[in-house]
């Protein structure tokens, strides 16, 4: 799959996880990709619901 960032929110538009996010997730601790996790449903308040 490939990520779709919306600009002025920095979030993907299909997984809501930030390019820093994306990027550093293989190397993230479970800890903190469940931290994430958990705040991904919240998060896509802040897209566009036009882009969503």
């Amino acid at each position: 799959m490939v990520c779709t960032v919306d600009g002025a929110s920095g979030l993907c538009l299909g997984c809501y996880r930030t390019l820093g996010e994306i990027a550093e997730w293989s190397r993230m601790g479970e800890e903190n990709r469940q931290k994430i996790m958990q705040e991904l449903p919240s998060r896509a308040e802040r897209i566009d619901p036009k882009l969503r």
